[in-house]
């Protein structure tokens, strides 16, 4: 028997874990830096620079990254940083892993604490969450007909299914060079800087996919002015690009999430030797996956009338988009200024990372609940501490629309700060207004009993001519005239011309001749 079959495309995930990791450790003050008195403002980020897969586990290796801003001892260069690193190993088991696996990775800085145990050395801990997925990609196969055999009876159904067409990991890079207002010093000591991307879309075109956002850079640092040592500049850089997606169009629905890989801030000369120009690199790591949607009749069963034909059943799952979704979650709130902290004399910068921290199922939606931590560096009115900070952590929940959503749909969610801004209402509190990118695919997951294979045996005549020859039979609620055809040895259109029929559809108390033709 030649079957014709096609070859269906896909993805899946193969397997997946999330743990949690403590890094703890203490830092001595560089012998260059003066003495500590007090934290102003500290940052955290990891490092992955070593991922390997071995049978069933996920091994990690990098390194914990930290920053801080802190007052020094000294009267002339009040304000002073440091930085170090804390490196970490770790597994992750998965099962079913090997070396030929990609894993996808991810981390959250869930706590970081840096305390001062002395003026020269600090403490240092950290609670991160790591996840790992890794997807496989696959080929489903599927019955779609039978070849030169005559007599062969077919019941086909329509299938409705997203074929991966594209899949791979791509880098996305954006540099830029600023120069300092005119008005400004030239940099002596860069002291904090800040790099923060906001609205970073991507889009499907033909044979390509456009990526676009903005980076709003910030830098405080210390000029080379005698009068005013301190000083910031701040300023929003729009960036575009394109990435190549041969065979690809705007038809086709595109899966794309980013990781930023680097962003690089570093003080260079300009053209004329002085230490006036920033330069800014920015990258970017995207897992793209380009889907085409398809319809494909499938053979869901067949027979012959002279021959038992058993046809052998797999249960396969297919997917198809049920909806893409780019919401807008809106935030307004306050932060207050603790009591023991300096009073605000104006706003240096905010920086704003979101997080959704859970998202759920429910009717005709997903519910997501997440948090957007924001941090203000600000200039106080008190010399002695020139600029302090202000962090506070505000909740979120938003209903994602997806009408006709249910448990057995997939999503992805990439969370996002489109816009950010905090505004002074008094020397001891900001007004937060925030809008967040929710961006949300969502696949309804279909599950099929197909045809593997197809078993082939003579009929056995002996029961066949013991059996009636022509029968009465009256239809019962949802039977089907290709159940009883296949039944008794006959075919839909027998049935069809013997009771003459006006269509194949029958309904319960009608009556049908049913004429066998073997045997």
């Amino acid at each position: 028997m030649d079957l014709a079959k096609k070859y269906i495309h896909m993805n899946r995930e193969k397997g997946k874990a999330v743990t949690q990791i403590t890094l703890d450790d203490d830092f001595n003050v560089p012998d260059m830096k003066p003495d500590l008195i007090r934290i102003i403002q500290d940052r955290g980020e990891m490092k992955l620079d070593e991922t390997t897969i071995t049978q069933d586990h996920v091994w990690l290796k990098g390194v914990l990254k930290f920053s801080l801003l802190y007052r020094s001892d000294q009267e002339d260069g009040k304000i002073n940083t440091m930085s170090g690193e804390i490196p970490f190993q770790e597994s992750l088991a998965i099962d079913g892993a090997n070396e030929y696996d990609t894993a996808k990775l991810k981390w959250e800085m869930e706590d970081l604490t840096i305390g001062i145990i002395n003026s020269r050395k600090l403490s240092v801990k950290a609670l991160v969450t790591l996840h790992a997925v890794i997807d496989e990609i696959y080929d489903e196969e599927l019955i779609t007909g039978v070849g030169q055999e005559e007599g062969v009876q077919l019941l086909e159904q329509s299938l409705s299914a997203m074929e991966l067409f594209l899949s791979k990991k791509d880098t996305f890079r954006f540099k830029e060079e600023i120069l300092l207002p005119s008005n400004k010093p030239n940099i002596r000591q860069m002291l904090w800087k800040s790099v923060q991307l906001r609205g970073v879309e991507t889009r499907l075109m033909e044979q390509k996919l456009n990526v676009k956002g903005e980076a709003l850079v910030f830098a405080l640092y210390e000029g080379e002015d005698e009068e005013e040592h301190l000083q910031w500049m701040e300023t929003a850089l729009p960036f575009t690009g394109v990435i190549d997606c041969s065979g690809c169009g705007e038809d086709m629905i595109a899966d794309v999430s980013y990781d930023v890989a680097a962003i690089d801030l570093e003080v260079k000369p300009d053209y004329d030797g002085e230490e006036r120009m920033l330069h800014l690199e920015v990258v970017l790591d995207l897992d793209i996956k380009i889907f085409k949607e398809e319809e494909t009749r499938v053979v869901a069963d067949l027979y012959v009338v002279n021959e038992k034909w058993t046809p052998m059943y797999q249960e396969a799952v297919f997917e198809k988009l049920l909806i893409h979704n780019d919401s807008k979650c809106k935030i307004s709130d306050k932060i207050s200024i603790d009591g023991n902290q300096e009073p605000m004399l104006q706003i240096c910068a905010s920086e704003g990372y979101a997080v959704a921290e859970q998202a759920e199922i429910v009717e005709d939606g997903i519910q997501v609940e997440g948090t957007l931590q924001v941090t203000i560096l600000y200039v106080t009115a008190d010399d002695r501490m020139p600029v302090a900070s202000v962090k506070d952590i505000l909740p979120f929940h938003y209903l994602i629309e997806a009408p006709g959503i249910h448990e057995g749909c997939r999503f992805h969610l990439q969370t996002g700060v489109d816009q950010l801004t905090t505004v002074m209402t008094d020397s001891s509190q900001v007004e937060v207004k925030a809008v967040l990118n929710l961006n949300c695919i969502v696949f309804e997951q279909q599950k099929i009993n197909k045809i593997t294979e197809v078993e082939q045996e003579p009929l056995n005549m002996e029961e066949l001519q013991e059996s009636p020859g022509i029968i009465g039979y009256i239809a019962k609620e949802g039977d089907q005239l290709w159940d009883i055809a296949k039944e008794n040895f006959t075919t839909i259109s027998e049935i069809v011309k013997t009771n003459q029929l006006s269509s194949e559809q029958i309904k319960a108390g009608d009556k049908i001749l049913i004429i066998k033709t073997v045997g």
